[in-house]
C-alpha cells in the first residue's frame, strides 16, 4: 500500500504528558497508510488540539487506528528538525578526502543519520584549510537534504526595465559603480555610467601593451577601464566589512553573472583575473538590457554645480545631467581629486600605506605553510597573512597572491607602480604579496602648506617617481633580494621573477623614505622568525606598492551618505575612501544606491 508522509503539530498538553520540558515547535512527520489517515492528518494540522501522545515504549501514536507512525524519540527529534531545515555539519577531512565527493557524501549521510539512498543533495557551504598541525586538514561544512525535505530555492534577480525613468549619473564602472547601477535598477532608476577607460576586451589589449614595455595609456590600464582595478589584479572577494550590506547577495550576484559557485563557500573566495572580465561583461549586459547606459572613453573634466547642488558632470564639451551624481572613480583617479579641490568641494587627507611587492617561489611558501616538501595535488597554493608592529608603526602583508604574478599598475609612464594578481587556477610557480607600512598624516605634513588636503596624494606620487628614477626604462622596476634589503647591501644579481616587463637591481633601502625602509626591514625580519625561510635571498622585493588605498577621502554624511556641502553628490567605494576591495566596494555601492533613492524621494 502506498505510504504518504504528512505532518502534524505536537500539542503542548501531550508534550507535558510525555515529560518533555523543552518547548517544541515545528512539524511532526506522520506516516499515513490510507485515505482516512490522510484526512485525519489534515485535521491535526488544522487543529493542534488533536491528540498526539508519546507512550511509555518511546513510541508516538495518534489516537486513531487509521494513522500510526512508530519512531524512536531520538529519531523523532532528528526528523522534526530536519523537516524545518537541512542537517548542517562540519567534517574534518584530509585534502584527498575533501576532494572526493562520493566519500564526503557518504560521511555526511552517516553523520546526519540518513540512508545514503535517501540523500537528495549534499551542498558545500564552507571550506577552509587548517595547516597548524603537521598534516593539513580541510574543514568542510555541508548541508544535507533528504528526499522528503525542500531543497534550497534558486536565487533570482529582478532587473526591470528602467528606460525613460529618472537618471542617475555614475562616474566609474568598478565594483562600486556597477553594484550601484544594479541596485538602482532594482529600485526603478536608470543608471548612466561614465567610464574613462575602455571595455574589458579593448582594455586587455592596452594591458598587453604595457606588459611588453609599450606605451601606458593613462585612461586604460591595470587601474582604469571597465571593472576597475580589481578586474585584472586578482579578483579577491574577501572582506571584513560584512556588516555593511548583504555580503551573500553580492556573491550571489557575481555567480548569477558567471562566477563559479565555489565563491559562495570558500573561506577566502577568489574569482581569478582570467575569469573576472567575463563576469564584468555580463553585468554590463544586464544593465544595458534593463535600459541603463554605458559611455566609455568618457573622462570627467568638470562638475556642474549650482547653489551647492550638483546637476551633472562634463566630459569635454558634453554635459551629462542627472538627478544625482555618484563618484565611484577608484583609488587612482588623482585628476578627480584635483578637480574637486579646484572647484572648492571639500576633501580630507587620510592615512594610507605604501611599500613593496615581495615575491617568493610558491614551493617555498607551500613548504613553510603545509610543513611538507610538496603540497601534492589536493592542496591549493598556500598563502599567508602577516602583521607586526615595528617601532610603533604597523607593517603588514596586503593582497597576497598565491600562484600569481606581479603586474605593472602605473597610470603614468613617469611612475613605477606594481600590484599582484592570480589566475583562477593559481598555477604560477611564484607567490607574491604587497608588504606595506602605514603612512600617517604627520609623514607628509611638510607638503601641507603647498598642497593642503592633497599633500598625501603628492607624497604618494613622489614615491612612485623615485621608483621610476631608480628603475629601468619603460616599465622595468627596481628590485632587490630580500636578505640584501634587510641587511642593507646591494644585490649583484636578481632571481627569476614573474614580473614580465623585467626588473633591475636597485638599493631600495637607500632611496625610499627612511621610515618606510626601516619599518619594512624590521617587519621582514620579524616575519622571517615566524615563517622560517621567508627571509631569504631566493626572494625579492619589487618597487613600489603604493596604491593600497587612496590618500584622500571625499567626506559624506553618516546618515545620508551624501557630501555634507554638495547636495546630490554621493562619494562611493575605494576612491572616496570608504572601501578596500571588490566586495566592500560592491556593498558600499548598494548602500549608496539606496541613499540616492532616499534622497530623490524627499
Amino acid at each position: 500500500m502506498k505510504r504518504v508522509l504528512s505532518f502534524a503539530k505536537l500539542p503542548e498538553n501531550e508534550r507535558n504528558r510525555a515529560g518533555l520540558s523543552a518547548k517544541i515547535t515545528g512539524s511532526v512527520p506522520v506516516l499515513c497508510k490510507d485515505k482516512e489517515s490522510k484526512r485525519q492528518a489534515k485535521q491535526i494540522r488544522a487543529c493542534p488540539s488533536r491528540l498526539l501522545s508519546v507512550g511509555k515504549d518511546n513510541e508516538k501514536t495518534f489516537f486513531s487506528n487509521g494513522c500510526r507512525a512508530i519512531l524512536p524519540i531520538f529519531g523523532y527529534f532528528c526528523k522534526l528538525f530536519q523537516s524545518i531545515m537541512p542537517y548542517k555539519l562540519t567534517l574534518v577531512l584530509t585534502p584527498k578526502q575533501a576532494a572526493d565527493v562520493k566519500y564526503y557524501t557518504e560521511q555526511a549521510a552517516r553523520r546526519a543519520g540518513v540512508a545514503e539512498q535517501d540523500v537528495a543533495l549534499v551542498r558545500v557551504v564552507g571550506r577552509s584549510i587548517d595547516a597548524r598541525q603537521r598534516q593539513p586538514k580541510v574543514n568542510l561544512t555541508l548541508e544535507v537534504y533528504a528526499d522528503c525535505e525542500p531543497q534550497p530555492a534558486p536565487v533570482h534577480f529582478d532587473y526591470p526595465s528602467v528606460a525613460g525613468r529618472t537618471e542617475v549619473v555614475i562616474v566609474g564602472s568598478g565594483p562600486a559603480g556597477l553594484f550601484t547601477a544594479l541596485r538602482l535598477i532594482e529600485r526603478g532608476y536608470r543608471p548612466v555610467i561614465l567610464e574613462r577607460g575602455r571595455d574589458v576586451s579593448a582594455r586587455k589589449r592596452d594591458i598587453a601593451q604595457i606588459n611588453r614595455n609599450g606605451a601606458v595609456d593613462p585612461d586604460s590600464n591595470y587601474a582604469f577601464g571597465e571593472g576597475g582595478a580589481g578586474t585584472f589584479s586578482d579578483g579577491k572577494l574577501f572582506t571584513r566589512s560584512k556588516k555593511r550590506g548583504d555580503y551573500n547577495k553580492a556573491l550571489q550576484t557575481l555567480v548569477f553573472h558567471g562566477a563559479t559557485p565555489e565563491i559562495l563557500y570558500e573561506s577566502h573566495p577568489h574569482i581569478g583575473t582570467d575569469k573576472l572580465p567575463r563576469v564584468i561583461s555580463n553585468i554590463r549586459r544586464t544593465i544595458l538590457e534593463a535600459g541603463g547606459s554605458f559611455v566609455f572613453d568618457a573622462r570627467v573634466t568638470d562638475v556642474e554645480l549650482h547653489d551647492d547642488r550638483v546637476k551633472g558632470v562634463w566630459v569635454g564639451d558634453t554635459l551629462y545631467e542627472g538627478a544625482a551624481v555618484v563618484l565611484a572613480t577608484g583609488h587612482s583617479a588623482r585628476d578627480i581629486y584635483e578637480l574637486l579641490h579646484r572647484r572648492g568641494v571639500r576633501l580630507e587627507a587620510k592615512p594610507f600605506a605604501m611599500g613593496v611587492r615581495i615575491e617568493h617561489p610558491q614551493a617555498l611558501i607551500d613548504s613553510i605553510q603545509y610543513h611538507c616538501e610538496s603540497r601534492g595535488e589536493y592542496l591549493p597554493a598556500a598563502s599567508y597573512s602577516l602583521v607586526s608592529q615595528e617601532g610603533g608603526r604597523g607593517v603588514y602583508s596586503f593582497c597576497m597572491c598565491p600562484g600569481g604574478f606581479i603586474v605593472p599598475a602605473m597610470t603614468d609612464a613617469a611612475e613605477s607602480v606594481v600590484n599582484g594578481m592570480s589566475p583562477s587556477g593559481r598555477n604560477s610557480v611564484f607567490a607574491n604579496s604587497g608588504l606595506v607600512t602605514e603612512v600617517r598624516l604627520a609623514d607628509f605634513e611638510h607638503l601641507r602648506a603647498e598642497w593642503g588636503e592633497l599633500a598625501g596624494l603628492k607624497f604618494q606620487q613622489q614615491f612612485e617617481r623615485l621608483a621610476r628614477q631608480y628603475g629601468g626604462e619603460h616599465q622595468i622596476a627596481p628590485a632587490q633580494r630580500v636578505a640584501d634589503f634587510v641587511a642593507g647591501r646591494a644585490s649583484g644579481s636578481l632571481p627569476r621573477t614573474s614580473y614580465i616587463p623585467g626588473v633591475v637591481p636597485s638599493r631600495l633601502d637607500k632611496w625610499m623614505p627612511g621610515f618606510i625602509a626601516s619599518s619594512l626591514r624590521a617587519g621582514i625580519a620579524t616575519f622571517g622568525r615566524r615563517m622560517r625561510g621567508f627571509l631569504t635571498n631566493e626572494a625579492l622585493v619589487v618597487g613600489v606598492e603604493s596604491r593600497t588605498s587612496t590618500p584622500v577621502r571625499i567626506p559624506r554624511d553618516a546618515q545620508t551618505l551624501m557630501h555634507p556641502e554638495v547636495a546630490g553628490l554621493f562619494p562611493a567605494g575605494e576612491g572616496a575612501g570608504y572601501a578596500g576591495g571588490i566586495i566592500s566596494a560592491a556593498l558600499d555601492g548598494e548602500r549608496i544606491a539606496d541613499a540616492v533613492v532616499n534622497y530623490l524621494k524627499k
